[in-house]
């Protein structure tokens, strides 16, 4: 993590992104851009939260690890979204493992301050109500979507979704094959019938697999078979 001391950068993604009246004079003094490199932890599961974060640049994978050690990735996250919500309205520990996939930019705030100048601020309490509200319907939705779409086009959307593209140009176009296993979980099948899928698609002309890494061959024929990507 690298604390980017440039308050005009700052106020370039508060104005990008239209959240200047969010967050009053007193919020803005104690606000800082931060900048992630890929694969860096934004923050660590069980640990205690310091910062609510509000993402303004680059892709996010949120992930969680059972007490036996197994990795279930639970979505990834685009601009415009906050990282600590929960935990700032619960005032609890981290739910989740939150990872950059690409470089990634974040505005961070102490809780401190969000107590202090924060909590009698209609309109950041109401950023934060749209943003909780909007991740219980894209929970929803997901839920939905394992159940009536089949493997093919819940495949095709994580693909998408582990990758990683800025200014809409594409840019990360190898993954690992140690991810299927977390790719099962995520989509609600088995490492046996996603393999059967991986074959199908490489077989389509989609991907190919190369050396342990899977290579995006068509990028426009995944987001057609995906349609709506439910993951991010």
């Amino acid at each position: 993590m690298k604390e980017m001391r440039d308050l005009k950068q700052l106020d370039y993604y508060l104005k990008y992104h239209q959240i200047e009246s969010i967050f009053n004079e007193k919020l803005r003094e104690h606000m800082s851009l931060y900048k992630f490199e890929q694969g860096e932890l934004i923050c660590n599961q069980g640990d205690s939260p310091k910062y609510m974060y509000v993402l303004v640049k680059g892709k996010l994978k949120i992930y969680t690890t059972s007490a036996e050690g197994k990795t279930l990735i639970l979505s990834f996250k685009k601009p415009l979204e906050l990282i600590g919500d929960i935990e700032y309205i619960r005032g609890t520990e981290i739910l989740n493992t939150v990872e950059a996939v690409s470089t990634v930019y974040m505005i961070g705030i102490e809780h401190r301050w969000l107590k202090k100048y924060g909590s009698d601020h209609p309109p950041f309490l109401q950023f934060i109500l749209e943003i909780i509200t909007e991740k219980f319907f894209i929970k929803s939705n997901s839920l939905s979507f394992n159940l009536m779409y089949p493997v093919e086009v819940r495949l095709a959307s994580y693909l998408l979704s582990i990758s990683y593209d800025d200014s809409d140009s594409f840019l990360n176009e190898q993954l690992s094959t140690a991810t299927l296993k977390d790719a099962a979980n995520l989509i609600g099948t088995s490492y046996r019938h996603l393999n059967r899928v991986i074959q199908q698609f490489c077989k389509e002309g989609f991907i190919e697999r190369i050396n342990g890494s899977i290579l995006i061959k068509d990028r426009e024929g995944l987001s057609t078979l995906a349609s709506n990507n439910i993951y991010e």
